[in-house]
């Protein structure tokens, strides 16, 4: 007999690989015959990058970036086995598992860290990219993550405004023209499992 164990992260205890490898135990525990076979898989929160260099042959790039309260941390993305796609997790930097409860407040958090993780690897020469969006502590309409790549949002007056959730209602403009611009030679892939619009009649 042979199973695919192909387990989502459980979050906040174990990742995909971690849950895919109990499992496999407690198969072993009851019959050590059976060939199991695991593939974790990710939906695009935490897990989605090792998921993906694991299956494509990559490796995990390692880098201090600015958490959702822009505090260094340590964080990370992966680049996949063809060695010019990203695949970065948004929780790796922007992250509502790297607050504490009485931190988690999307008026005061930026994705900047997000953006720092897609500047690196596009000084590392990738081209392509997958976006996981889970798990995210912020609401900042990605301006944090846009600022990072050079972006300017700009107030009435024409100043520079920040770019937190609660900062959104003092952009009058937004400028590009700083914008790096090996961005526009990119392809960005958004990988989430909702629908979630910031405006609008569902919004």
């Amino acid at each position: 007999m042979k199973i695919i164990i192909a387990p989502d992260s459980f979050k906040g205890s174990l990742t995909a690989h971690q849950a895919a490898e109990a499992m496999r135990a407690g198969i072993r525990r009851v019959d050590k015959t059976i060939e199991t076979v695991l593939v974790p898989i990710a939906d695009g929160g935490e897990g989605t990058v090792q998921s993906l260099v694991d299956a494509s042959g990559g490796r995990i790039i390692e880098l201090a970036v600015n958490d959702p309260l822009c505090r260094k941390i340590k964080s990370f993305y992966g680049i996949m086995g063809d060695g010019k796609t990203a695949v970065i997790e948004m929780a790796a930097a922007s992250g509502l598992t790297l607050l504490t409860p009485e931190e988690r407040n999307p008026l005061h958090t930026s994705t900047y860290g997000f953006g720092e993780l897609i500047m690196d690897a596009i000084g590392r020469g990738c081209t392509d990219f997958i976006l996981g969006l889970g798990g995210s502590a912020t609401n900042d309409a990605g301006c944090g993550m846009a600022s990072a790549l050079g972006v300017r949002f700009l107030d009435i007056n024409g100043y520079m405004t920040g770019t937190t959730g609660g900062e959104l209602s003092q952009i009058a403009s937004i400028d590009i023209s700083q914008m790096d611009p090996r961005i526009r030679k990119a392809r960005f892939t958004a990988a989430c499992d909702v629908v979630n619009p910031l405006c609008g009649e569902r919004g």
